[in-house]
């Protein structure tokens, strides 16, 4: 997803570098192009030679180094860079940025940039607390910065508290949501429900699903990397969480009702993949559960149903997604519930195909519209997830 994609990172004088070639691995594996700029201090900590045999470029620290092709080294390296990271970032060098001092290599590249810049503080908790440091990065901040906020860890210092930088992975992920995608999705709101809900009977057993969430959290980080704001509804599962989307979690299909119909007047886009129960067990009493030759005979009463309820209650402009996991006449039966609840589109999902189904990373779906019917064929949950939004915003422009 980084292809052609140029990243500067910034490394400065503080131990956490000993992390960052672990992050310019994870850039040059989606075939990015990385550049390490580091002061002078940070070559105590870690070697250029480090970062030079993991990017196969140079990596600058002297601003006159002339052992390069004869350009103006901080000024052509601005020109192609599309992100800049500086990571870990120091006390001093947060402070001159903020000031606008350029006195060697990093400053002075990063002051001819006009791309994103972000910056990743890791310093002892009393410096990153010190109003002078705080302030600073406030004046980053109105200046267009992105400011990572550091982990609460074991420093190196050996105490306690906030300032420790967040790992590669965290940082990587901050990479791939600003160069990933094109911001098709900047300014809309979107909603997906993901995950089974789970119905007690008791406090042991419970009725549930197989949904496994994999297809509504890849719609959300899909939408968070095309720029939307977006909200999962997650029932229980065992995904790691979508980074900067706002979760809430929920057991019960009364759970998940009550939380998308809180939110559901501000989303611009609503897209229903959760597996709810249809049924859920009344409220256990020993006249409602009867046990009979190891059996077990259960009152039930249905649950809302949320998809109806969010089509009867849609709003000038808003667009509902609803999913359908059918195992016979999937067609037919999803267009069915598309007109019964007042739809704009319903995604076919034929469990019984091979390759589709809850479980796995790939899926099978057949997009239906009022008027279209898109059969796409046997692709990843996130690509399938990409092609679902391609149409949502194509009928959403027409």
């Amino acid at each position: 997803m980084l292809k052609n994609k140029t990243v500067i990172l910034g490394v400065t004088g503080g131990i956490a570098a000993y992390k960052i070639p672990n992050l310019a691995s994870m850039l040059i594996k989606q075939d990015c192009d990385v550049h390490v700029v580091m002061t002078q201090n940070a070559t105590n900590f870690i070697t250029e030679n480090t970062f030079e045999a993991i990017t196969s470029n140079k990596c600058i620290v002297d601003t006159f180094d002339r052992n390069h092709p004869m350009e103006i080294k901080h000024i052509s390296l601005a020109d192609r860079a599309d992100y800049v990271l500086i990571a870990p970032a120091t006390a001093n060098v947060i402070g001159k940025l903020a000031n606008g001092i350029a006195d060697d290599m990093l400053t002075t590249t990063v002051m001819a940039c006009t791309c994103p810049v972000a910056i990743a503080p890791a310093m002892n908790s009393n410096m990153y607390n010190n109003p002078i440091v705080q302030n600073n990065l406030e004046k980053l901040r109105a200046y267009g910065y992105t400011i990572i906020e550091p982990d609460t860890g074991f420093l190196a210092c050996r105490s306690v508290g906030k300032g420790k930088m967040p790992e590669p992975a965290s940082l990587y992920q901050y990479i791939e949501r600003e160069l990933a995608f094109e911001k098709d999705m900047l300014g809309i709101k979107l909603l997906v429900s993901a995950g089974p809900t789970i119905e007690p009977i008791d406090p042991v057993r419970y009725v549930t699903n197989r949904s496994s969430g994999k297809m509504g959290y890849a719609v959300a980080r899909a939408a968070m990397l095309r720029g939307a704001e977006v909200t999962l509804v997650s029932g229980q599962c065992s995904l790691e969480p979508v980074p900067f989307v706002r979760t809430i979690k929920i057991t019960t299909a009364e759970d998940m009702f009550n939380a998308m119909t809180s939110v559901s007047d501000e989303q611009d886009i609503i897209v229903k993949a959760a597996a709810v129960a249809d049924f859920t067990p009344e409220s256990v009493s020993d006249k409602k559960i009867k046990k009979d030759d190891g059996g077990l005979t259960l009152a039930l009463r249905r649950t809302k149903d949320i998809l109806k309820y969010l089509g009867e209650h849609k709003r000038d402009g808003q667009f509902i997604c609803g999913f359908a996991m059918e195992t016979e006449n999937m067609a037919e039966n999803a267009r069915k519930k598309l007109e019964r609840k007042n739809l704009d589109m319903i995604v076919g999902n034929n469990v019984k195909v091979e390759g589709a189904g809850f479980s796995g990373d790939t899926n099978v779906l057949t997009i239906i519209t009022e008027n279209s019917e898109l059969e796409l064929e046997l692709m990843s949950k996130f690509d399938c997830a990409n092609r679902l939004l391609d149409e949502i915003l194509r009928l959403r422009k027409g």
